[in-house]
């Protein structure tokens, strides 16, 4: 929270300055993140050269300090001179043709770019919001960056009390926002294909979404050179067929590779230090 204090004093780009100094500091003594990092790339796209990785590895680190920097300022992001100043919104249309049908909408995203843009940009835009968090250890830091999320509008659902407070947000027509790109094992997962490989995925939103005909839309924010952000909405779809066994794979199996599409767009802006593909072996 002193960290807080400090760089929200900062001006902007002095506190995005210290933030890639952080991630390549980071960078240099996070020696076995950076090996899952560079495990996780060769076994993604094992095209890709030694030294391609490592500049993605490095790119990463650096994008990740100034995230973290911006995740601590999201909220002094303020009215339409801000959103026009340094967020480009593509195909907003696309969300609100899926609320249109009074379902609610599902925004699909994941740890790519800066996450927390939609804290400022989504209410702003005109969009009622609830993303989906797992609460954090520590219930002063968890208590502090949930405030931040629901300062411009946004509301916030705990992942443990899962489908039912998802549900809840859709009945009123609300974005719910989800990340699906992280590891889950157990009940309420499967082994579906990611970047190729066998990945423990959750299904709560493929189950959801066919139960009750819920649209998806995918929703990234990707940082560019002046740190500004490129917004993407894609297309609304639906997730077709019953909830037997294999449809349910398939349904999941094409979420992965909407994850995928959205991480290709910008592999450094992927959290690449996550175990996602971590064998059954090792639960």
């Amino acid at each position: 929270l002193c960290i807080a204090t400090l760089v929200r004093a900062l001006p902007r780009p002095w506190a995005f300055g210290l933030g890639g100094w952080l991630g390549r500091c980071a960078r240099h003594i996070q020696g076995r993140r950076v090996e899952i990092a560079r495990n996780n790339l060769h076994k993604a796209l094992p095209e890709m050269s030694d030294q391609e990785i490592s500049s993605t590895i490095n790119a990463m680190f650096e994008h990740l300090g100034i995230s973290f920097i911006d995740m601590l300022r999201v909220n002094q992001y303020s009215g339409q001179q801000d959103l026009e100043r340094y967020f480009e919104i593509n195909n907003k249309e696309h969300l609100s043709e899926a609320l249109e049908l009074g379902r609610g909408c599902i925004v699909l995203s994941g740890h790519v770019g800066f996450w927390e843009a939609g804290s400022f940009f989504m209410p702003q835009l005109g969009f009622a919001t609830e993303v989906v968090t797992k609460p954090m250890r520590n219930p002063l830091v968890d208590n502090y960056f949930s405030n931040i999320r629901k300062s411009k509008g946004n509301q916030v659902i705990n992942s443990r009390k899962g489908a039912r407070g998802i549900l809840r947000s859709l009945q009123k027509n609300n974005a719910v926002v989800l990340l699906l790109d992280q590891h889950l094992s157990g009940v309420g997962s499967v082994v579906a294909p990611f970047f190729g490989q066998p990945a423990h995925t959750t299904t709560i939103i493929t189950q959801m979404a066919t139960r009750y005909k819920i649209p998806i839309v995918t929703g990234f924010s990707y940082r560019q050179p002046d740190n500004t952000y490129e917004c993407h909405f894609g297309k609304m779809f639906m997730l077709e067929g019953d909830l037997s066994e294999a449809n349910i794979l398939a349904n999941t199996t094409l979420l992965n590779q909407k994850m995928e599409d959205g991480i290709r767009h910008n592999l450094s802006q992927w959290f690449w230090l996550h175990r996602r593909w971590r064998a059954c072996c090792e639960e």
